[in-house]
């Protein structure tokens, strides 16, 4: 974990002399996912697909090679909210937080577990977009003004959520009231950094979770205007904090983006069983051999067994498949990442196999290639209404079959930027790229043999009604729209 920013000390300090109570129990809820687009801090003449894709490489370059760190009881009732789209890539809902209580929008992420939140007058967003910049410009938490906020001490067991027992035992000074130590999250594109606070959740419908733990950021770098909520394996993350072993979300289409009036949904809990619910299918969730080494084990490992594209079965890697003691390998799903990622070793002869079914039909677009960061890419014919592209689909253990529709794995790219950060589009010709990144150059900074060698997105979850079974272990998805009027 890297250190905290040098500002951080000095913008801390008044939090700790601010701290107030809080409360006790447990709860689940539904909330709305709206979407956000990554900040990469290019030109703002850069294509917006560009900025998508490096988000996804950063975001997988992290996933895959992150600093190691170190009962049963009657579910709460689901409740479900409403989850909107943004353009810079994810997809948010809207927390309340304190009492009285204060909206906050959080992004969905299922590849972390801590939940954090700009927070406090101070707050302080670096390199990020203008709207960030100010806490007056963004939604902030202020502890201040909550009866039932509470900072997290260092004796309190969630502080090891973010510090391993060694930094405690030097770190922590005598006597139970001493404050947990800043923690500092590192991110592909970014970090943030701040104190635990306990606080009131309020869920859909006025039900209220006391001391939820949450962390209240003074300090953020090269992160989107929101804060996040952890939704991955783990103590610290809200399923687990809620205690529901279920919950489920349906991403809304990526032409929704920033669209307040439409939403997806999150549910929180289990769903009443429809004639529809025969439709899912499920795939095994499997852990990490790396077992409780972190961050491997925050992550949801699928059971995947092959790939086709155009109805012929790719020869990939063992290590597409399977990860290794060391967690390097295996299929992830992740909401936080865009593009689905692949390690060269599985993008190679993923992309052969598209290039080889498209069968010369298109000519490669290399403008639109070297502009975005996707590939590969197909000049659109002039005049043409449809394109004859091949079949991509996912097979897992069990036989589950997931056949991405050509929107999930196909994206049109429009004109790409000619060459320099503030140049024009150019007069070449639109073009349609495969939604899907890898290590530019083959890998050769390193991260091969690193971390998960796939990463499914939210691209290609679009418009899939995804469910995380934990009680059975187990993730289901179907096909269905996700668009709900907000």
């Amino acid at each position: 974990m890297a250190p905290p920013p040098p500002l951080l000390p000095f913008v801390l300090l008044p939090l700790v002399a601010a701290a107030a109570v809080l409360a006790p129990t447990t709860a689940s809820t539904t909330l709305p996912l709206y979407r956000h687009l990554p900040v990469v801090g290019e030109s703002a003449q850069q294509h917006p697909l560009s900025r998508l894709a490096a988000a996804s490489l950063a975001r997988a370059s992290h996933l895959r090679r992150p600093a190691h760190q170190k009962q049963k009881q009657q579910p709460p009732p689901a409740s479900t909210a409403a989850l909107y789209p943004h353009s810079y890539g994810g997809y948010a809902f809207t927390a309340s937080l304190g009492t009285p209580a204060q909206a906050l929008p959080v992004l969905l992420d299922t590849g972390s577990h801590l939940t954090w939140v700009p927070c406090t007058s101070n707050y302080q967003c670096r390199d990020c977009p203008p709207a960030a910049v100010t806490a007056a410009a963004v939604p902030t938490f202020h502890p201040n003004n909550s009866s039932t906020s509470r900072l997290i001490g260092c004796r309190n067991p969630s502080c090891l959520w973010v510090h391993s027992a060694a930094h405690l035992a030097t770190n922590c000074t005598s006597g139970a009231t001493t404050v947990c130590p800043p923690y500092a999250v590192v991110y592909g594109s970014g970090s943030t950094a701040g104190l635990l606070v306990a606080d009131t959740l309020r869920a859909p419908g006025g039900r209220a979770v006391n001391n939820f733990v949450v962390g209240c950021s003074i300090v953020s770098v090269h992160q989107p205007p929101t804060g996040l909520a952890g939704f991955g394996r783990g103590a610290p993350s809200v399923p687990a904090q809620l205690g529901v072993h279920k919950f489920s979300y349906c991403l809304l289409s990526r032409r929704y983006d920033d669209n307040a009036a439409v939403s997806g949904s999150l549910v929180l809990g289990d769903t009443k069983a429809t004639g529809d619910r025969n439709r899912m299918q499920y795939i095994p969730l499997v852990k990490s051999a790396a077992g409780d080494k972190q961050p491997y084990a925050v992550y949801y490992y699928l059971a995947l067994t092959g790939v086709e594209v155009g109805g012929k079965a790719v020869a990939l890697p063992e290590r597409a498949f399977t990860a290794n003691a060391a967690g390097s390998g295996g299929a992830i799903v992740d909401s936080g990442t865009t593009f689905t990622y692949l390690d060269p070793t599985v993008f190679k002869p993923v992309a052969d196999a598209v290039v080889a079914a498209v069968g010369g039909r298109y000519k490669r677009s290399k403008e639109a290639e070297g502009g975005l960061g996707l590939r590969p890419c197909f000049a659109l014919p002039q005049d043409a209404k449809s394109m004859a592209l091949p079949e991509l689909s996912l097979h897992f253990k069990g036989g589950a079959q997931m056949r991405l529709p050509l929107e999930n794995y196909f994206v049109v790219a429009g004109r790409a930027p000619g060459p320099g950060a503030d140049a024009a589009p150019s007069a070449n010709a639109e073009a349609i790229c495969l939604a899907v990144v890898t290590d530019m150059g083959g890998g050769s900074g390193g991260d091969v043999g690193r971390g998960p060698a796939i990463i499914l997105g939210s691209f290609q979850q679009q418009n899939y009604l995804i469910e995380y079974d934990l009680g059975k272990e187990r993730l289901g998805f179907r096909r269905q729209p996700c668009a709900a009027s907000s």
